[in-house]
């Protein structure tokens, strides 16, 4: 009677609850496309002995394809805090597709630089790796770009049901994330404090570096504060949720507490890795 009365048959109904909205499908399936990469390159990483800044070949591709993997899944996550009104708009699903290309051009050209053996960053050594390396900046600046845009559209959005703290967290999140991220990066990537690198002082090599992420333990590494800076985007929203559900009337104070604290970690490991230190609390 239900289906008759709406007009609508119950599978409808199903398939409608069970399919995700165009901007999550659009980054999860570029998220996918990521993981895929990851795989072969783990085989890679077990079957070449090749080393690049003492570490092998394959451990820069395979952390790229994690971390924007983690990115995408983000983004897609989030977008089910945008109302219809920004959901639906043309500049939203740009923003939308525009981070799925770059990111997937990001690890493509990490990929086949890995897999040739040489440097994906920092590298000048010829016309063209120097050309591909301004276009690497150039993805990665509109991802944070578009990060920020999707966070303020966040911030505007009025969709109910949305929690004040997951709210706020969640715009938050990119946009600081984003101008962090921005700062941090585009520091290591001028080359202003390290040179053509992200090492300042101390051995340039990964070989003796912090187990998982290779930062450096023989002098200062602006790798660091990029990371805290990159992982505000998903901290930020993260605790805006748990406060929404243990402590609903403090959820946006607590996602305040949450981004000022992670704001001093990023500028006291940026300060710290200035100077030349390695990272030490």
């Amino acid at each position: 009677m239900i289906a008759v009365a709406t007009g609508v048959t119950p599978s409808k109904v199903e398939l409608s609850v069970l399919t995700p909205p165009a901007l999550q499908r659009i980054a999860f399936q570029a998220a996918a496309i990521l993981m895929g990469f990851a795989l072969p390159t783990i085989a890679a990483m077990m079957m070449d002995d090749r080393l690049l800044n003492g570490v092998s070949v394959w451990d820069k591709p395979l952390k790229f394809e994690v971390s924007l993997t983690v990115h995408l899944l983000t983004i897609g996550f989030l977008s089910r805090a945008l109302d219809a009104a920004r959901t639906a708009s043309r500049l939203v699903r740009i923003v939308y597709v525009t981070s799925a290309v770059s990111a997937i051009g990001e690890v493509a050209y990490i990929v086949l630089q890995a897999a040739r053996g040489r440097q994906s960053h920092f590298n000048f050594d010829t016309p063209l790796e120097s050309i591909m390396y301004g276009m690497m900046g150039v993805g990665a600046t509109a991802l944070v770009v578009c990060a920020f845009i999707i966070g303020l559209g966040i911030l505007k959005s009025r969709k109910p049901g949305i929690g004040e703290g997951f709210k706020e967290g969640a715009a938050w999140g990119l946009m600081l994330g984003a101008v962090a991220t921005f700062i941090t990066a585009g520091v290591m990537s001028s080359g202003l404090l390290a040179g053509a690198g992200h090492w300042v002082g101390g051995v340039h090599s990964d070989a003796q570096g912090l187990p998982l992420t290779g930062w450096s333990t023989t002098g200062g590494d602006l790798r660091v504060a990029h990371f805290f800076a990159t992982h505000l985007m998903q901290t930020l929203p993260l605790a805006g949720y748990c406060a929404d559900r243990w402590l609903p009337g403090q959820a946006r104070p607590v996602v305040w507490i949450v981004a000022a604290f992670i704001v001093m970690v990023v500028v006291a490991t940026f300060v710290q890795a200035a100077e030349g230190q390695p990272l030490h609390l």
